[in-house]
């Protein structure tokens, strides 16, 4: 028998024969197999025992919600994002003593500004009790804390300017497009008459900040500074410097002056010169109780104003002693009693003066000088 009739070719598998052009033949031609598709049966996966599948304890019915934590807003039921909470400042005791973080102690000794101190800190320039501080180590009053001299002498090199800041120039970040008053320093508006012995240089004016805000239809002493201990001292939290203000009014009798927002622009106010002639007699027709009241007894936002020294410097113009510095709060008491500031003129910071001083110049605070 011939193996070619059980075994197929290796080749690929033949075509059908074709039933066009000659009779029809259900066998297959000889010599030419024809192979088939065998057959597969899947085989039945083997049933598993109903024994060896181990029993389902009962599901347990979902608890309900909670309600939500004191740190978020609930609406409609639903949680919603949390409410950002401040946390409390990290205090403690040793032996005793309450402790506080070592930049805010530097702080209160004013031996910087707390920025200077995380700085200082960081170049190992600071040491508490012999050993080399670290960043937010907690300290107690009766801890000694010493600075490297490599650090008081950049503090050295650091400058306060005195500036007369003329009427259009903002104290602070430049604001709707007017100018700072940071601008003014440079060597041309340097007054020839400053006794200090500093001379100008471009890294003066890194880190140079004002030291509180002048309005800028106002005029006088504005403080800009590099040192922290000066910025703290001037308006620090616990801040209680005197500033002292010449104040041009116009009465316009209780209720008839328009009050402000703290942010809304007022009508620009004129320079005062105190040469110029009186020509209205304010201090005669304004009665006496409002003027103590100017003192002590006026609130802001809500809030008491601290007692104030308000006392006539001429017919029209009042002089303020304050020892607090909100926003347009000249401005905003004398509206309360009925007074419309035309003028006003800062002229003295603690015991530095304004002096002759020219308008839209500045000189150095010298050494001898003390806020």
């Amino acid at each position: 028998m011939s193996s070619s009739s059980s075994r197929p070719p290796a080749g690929p598998a033949a075509a059908p024969a074709s039933d066009v052009g000659g009779p029809s033949s259900s066998a297959p031609a000889a010599g030419r197999p024809v192979l088939r598709r065998p057959t597969l049966t899947a085989k039945p996966a083997p049933a598993r025992p109903a024994s060896a599948r181990p029993a389902q304890p009962p599901r347990a019915p979902r608890p309900s919600r909670a309600p939500a934590p004191s740190n978020y807003r609930v609406a409609s039921g639903a949680f919603v994002a949390p409410v950002r909470q401040v946390p409390a400042p990290a205090t403690g005791t040793v032996g005793g003593l309450p402790t506080s973080r070592l930049n805010k102690r530097m702080a209160e000794l004013g031996l910087c500004s707390r920025r200077e101190a995380d700085d200082w800190v960081e170049q190992g320039w600071v040491k508490v009790n012999g050993m080399v501080a670290t960043m937010g180590q907690q300290v107690t009053a009766a801890d000694r804390i010493e600075v490297d001299k490599i650090a008081q002498g950049f503090q050295e090199q650091r400058v306060t300017i005195l500036l007369n800041k003329p009427i259009g120039y903002v104290s602070g970040q430049a604001e709707d497009g007017h100018t700072p008053a940071v601008a003014l320093i440079n060597p041309r508006t340097h007054w020839r008459e400053d006794p200090s012995r500093n001379r100008f240089s471009p890294p003066q004016l890194r880190g140079l900040a004002p030291c509180g805000r002048l309005d800028i239809d106002s005029v006088g002493l504005l403080v800009l500074t590099q040192d922290g201990r000066v910025a703290r001292q001037i308006i620090g939290e616990d801040s209680v410097m005197e500033k002292e203000y010449l104040v041009r009014v116009v009465y316009q009798a209780p209720g008839q002056a328009a009050p402000h927002h703290p942010g809304e622009r007022s009508a620009p106010l004129q320079e005062i010169n105190e040469r110029d002639p009186v020509s209205t007699n304010v201090q005669a027709v304004f009665p006496k109780e409002l003027l103590e009241r100017l003192r002590h007894g006026l609130s802001l936002d809500g809030e008491p104003l601290k007692p104030a020294k308000v006392d006539w410097q001429n017919p029209e113009q009042l002089r303020f002693v304050l020892t607090e510095g909100k926003k347009r709060q000249i401005r905003r008491m004398c509206e309360l009693v009925g007074l419309k500031v035309v003028g006003l003129k800062r002229i003295r910071i603690g015991r530095v003066t304004l002096g002759n001083l020219p308008v839209g110049q500045w000189r150095y605070l010298s050494p001898n000088e003390r806020f």
